[in-house]
């Protein structure tokens, strides 16, 4: 159990999921989503089949956006979400396939 403002997490959930998506259409990949809980934290993992992230430097930079529509508020918000209920998130390129991994921890 977390305690956590559900709109929040909810919203911070739409962002990582409509950036995984987006990125998978791209490349007419998959996205899987799922959870763990950890020992002190659950951890919960959006994973696309995109081409992967090309720029981390600027990931969390407000209105950053390599989308042609993009607002570049997405991932910092969704990053601030985290971190006012005591957690974190982290994006990296996957290890094993195509794509990138959006990591969203909180603690129990």
């Amino acid at each position: 159990m977390i305690r956590a403002d559900a709109a929040q997490i909810e919203q911070a959930l739409i962002n990582l999921v409509h950036n995984a998506v987006d990125a998978a259409l791209e490349t007419q990949g998959n996205v899987a989503i799922g959870w763990r809980d950890q020992e002190s934290c659950i951890e919960i993992f959006v994973q696309d089949e995109g081409q992967g992230i090309m720029n981390p430097a600027n990931l969390f930079v407000p209105f950053f956006t390599t989308k042609p529509e993009g607002s570049g508020i997405g991932l910092p918000l969704s990053r601030q979400i985290a971190e006012a209920h005591g957690g974190s998130l982290v994006l990296m390129n996957r290890e094993n396939g195509n794509g990138a991994t959006a990591l969203l921890r909180l603690p129990c």
